[in-house]
């Protein structure tokens, strides 16, 4: 004898299959602000490998530490943007200047203005990124730069450039980096001494 489905059956099935539809397109949504920081966090980590692997000691220069490699935030308005890049400031001018950024080693492109990937306002809309006073001085959103034994520091080249003293903004607390965009926050931990960097608060 043939049996046939019930109408209670079949819709309990629909109940059922919407109900996975929706759990299994949820899973799949995407995540800017979560995005934005593993890139950060991941592009911290490079900066901080390029700083190990090249060492910018010269003896016949007392503020070759200037050069080390850095990754500097910067926020331009009319319109919004927010992004960083990631150099060794060979002239020593506070700038990132042609030739000085790093390449990506995805896209062989700059780790400079402009690179989209790094414009974390178009990319990922990102308002904000916010510098903890433990190292943060000056203007400017804030940068982050590495020696050859991949300790962080936090001097900002252009408006306060040490002068002999290379440890003179040697990270003496955890770094605390802070983006925002209207989903909600998530802060980047950049640890003291070892430099180690990852997610330590989410909020969204």
């Amino acid at each position: 004898m043939k049996k046939a489905f019930t109408m209670l059956e079949l819709v309990f099935v629909i109940m059922i299959v919407g109900i996975l539809s929706y759990v299994v397109s949820s899973s799949f949504q995407r995540n800017t602000l979560r995005e934005a920081a593993d890139q950060v966090v991941s592009h911290i980590r490079y900066t901080q490998h390029l700083a190990m692997i090249d060492d910018k000691f010269k003896d016949n220069n007392a503020t070759w530490f200037r050069a080390n490699w850095q990754l500097e935030f910067k926020r331009l308005t009319n319109p919004l943007k927010i992004y960083y890049e990631i150099y060794s400031d060979k002239d020593q001018n506070g700038n990132s200047d042609a030739m000085e950024p790093a390449r990506d080693p995805l896209s062989n492109n700059y780790f400079d203005g402009t690179n989209n990937k790094t414009n974390i306002a178009k990319s990922f809309g990102i308002t904000s990124v916010e510098f903890a006073q433990s190292c943060h001085t000056g203007t400017g959103i804030g940068e982050l730069s590495f020696d050859i034994l991949g300790r962080p520091y936090y001097y900002i080249t252009k408006t306060l450039p040490p002068a002999t003293n290379r440890y003179q903004y040697l990270l003496t607390q955890d770094c605390h980096i802070t983006l925002v965009n209207p989903d909600g926050n998530v802060t980047i931990t950049v640890t003291k001494e070892t430099g180690y960097t990852y997610i330590s608060s989410q909020n969204y």
